[in-house]
């Protein structure tokens, strides 16, 4: 079989997308590879139509920086998670409609959709790991035996599983269907900042602050690569669709990508000025995108994977092993030595910005920083759209989650004391923040600031009283003028 290296072709930069005012912290393709989403530290999402001069959206809401984005798997949705303490399910159109999912106490720091796209799973500061039903908008339960923050969750491509990473320096996998931690993975330096799992659903892979990649075979429970090609912290990765290859971003500023069947580095890029925070192949392979520090987002085609993953399949079927097709143990060799970088990979500079259209124009949606509460108890946010699209009139609600108790709570301690509640932007709410939280619409009075909805603030009121006594007051001078002229 030839190598796959003597065909490939260099990736190559091919579009950029400037529009964050701050650090891009995380990116997704679409499944239906029309969008982009990013999200910033400047609290927004973004959605980038790919198509050429398309306009972009951005979707404010979020009250504090944004940790983590993925499309569902229709590509309907997009889930944001924040260190704002919640979780918002967007609809990524004009409309500009978000639901809000409350139970974490502290931040949040990532979010995941399951294959299925019927459940999430979000990671946070309060040490827990939450999984919510999407189709019942709840908090389903919690698995809670980190001991610190927890940076990064996510569920096995057949949903059984869900692979959880964190400042404890573990990675923890953990049974969906028993809610049991059923391995623990300990052997790191630092701590631990992203993991996944390959397309096959055969190994995970994690990073973390001491700049090694590390790869596990969930069958036999065994490191059976570790690569140590950067410089500073892996914040994210990638695995391509075929299994073959993977992308990583570091606080060294470069993207780097391995060739995982030969166990070595082939390319390292410098696109990004600053550390890059996210990396992300496209559902089909053809494209990955970075972010970073510099809050630039920037689009690759991946030229490099030459051959398709029907061939790939093709040359693993005709193998004499049973095993399924294809996974990470076909990897030559199989030990666990260390990957360093080596003289022969090849370094990537970009000179081309943007070969397909300018700074696209941006819609800005979202709401404004107000609730109404209803009589049923639940909270709505009014949205506010901004002047860009001042011509859409008509108000779309952001739906919060009940305040009433759910099922499938376990027990949870801080889960308990949380609440899925629905009042204040800033968090789950605790007694210490009661009144706070009525203060912001939560739990009693509000003073909505209407925008665009049919109820008028009191200042409106009194402005309106005034001008219609200035015109009454204009009226009568002007009727009175002649009689006055006269005398």
């Amino acid at each position: 079989m030839p190598t796959m290296a003597s065909v490939l072709e260099d990736p190559t930069l091919e579009r950029h997308f400037k529009g964050h005012k701050d650090a891009v912290t995380c990116t997704d393709f679409s499944p239906n590879r029309k969008q982009l989403a990013s999200g910033s530290v400047d609290k927004t999402l973004m959605i980038w139509n790919l198509a050429p001069k398309a306009r972009a959206f951005r979707f404010v809401g979020h009250q504090d920086a944004i940790t983590g984005v993925q499309f569902s798997p229709s590509s309907n949705l997009v889930a944001t998670s924040s260190k704002d303490r919640t979780v918002r399910l967007w609809t990524p159109s004009i409309k500009g409609e978000s639901t809000v999912f409350k139970a974490h106490t502290a931040a949040v720091r990532s979010v995941a959709f399951s294959h299925d796209g019927q459940r999430l799973v979000t990671a946070s500061d309060d040490k827990s790991v939450k999984v919510w039903s999407v189709h019942r908008q709840c908090f389903v339960n919690s698995l809670s035996q980190h001991t610190n923050w927890v940076r990064c969750a996510r569920f096995s491509p057949d949903g059984r599983l869900i692979a959880s990473c964190g400042d404890d320096r573990t990675v923890r996998l953990w049974d969906t269907s028993t809610k049991h931690c059923i391995n623990c993975f300990t052997d790191y330096g630092g701590s631990e900042m992203f993991v996944d799992f390959n397309p096959s659903g055969t190994c995970i892979a994690s990073s973390g602050a001491d700049s090694s990649l590390k790869i596990w075979d969930l069958r036999t429970n065994k490191l059976i690569q570790h690569y140590q090609v950067h410089s500073a912290g892996i914040n994210s990765f990638s695995f391509h669709p075929s299994n073959n290859y993977l992308i990583s971003g570091s606080s060294d500023s470069t993207v780097k990508i391995l060739d995982l069947l030969e166990g070595r580095l082939i390319y390292t890029l410098h696109g990004h000025k600053g550390a890059v925070i996210t990396v992300a192949f496209s559902r089909a392979g053809d494209l990955f995108a970075s972010g970073g520090a510099d809050g630039q987002v920037l689009m690759w085609r991946t030229n490099f994977d030459t051959k398709s993953y029907q061939e790939v399949l093709q040359q693993h079927s005709r193998r004499s092993t049973p095993d399924p097709p294809p996974h990470v143990t076909d990897i030559r060799p199989r030990g666990p030595h260390l990957h360093h970088p080596q003289p022969t990979a090849i370094q990537i500079s970009p000179t081309v910005a943007d070969t397909q259209s300018t700074d696209p124009p941006v819609i800005e949606l979202g709401e404004a920083v107000h609730s109404t509460t209803l009589s049923s108890g639940r909270t709505h946010l009014m949205p506010t759209q901004a002047a860009a699209n001042s011509h859409h009139s008509n108000g779309l609600p952001t739906h919060h989650i009940s305040g009433s108790r759910v099922d499938g709570w376990m027990g949870d301690e801080s889960a308990g004391r949380a609440g899925v509640t629905a009042g204040s932007q800033t968090g789950a709410g605790s007694r210490g923040r009661g009144r706070r939280e009525e203060e912001e619409g939560g739990r009693g009075q509000t003073h909505p600031l209407e925008v665009l909805s049919g109820h008028p603030s009191s200042l409106d009121s009194t402005l309106r009283h005034i001008v219609q006594q200035l015109d009454i007051l204009t009226q009568s001078v002007e009727a009175n003028l002649p009689r006055i002229c006269s005398i």
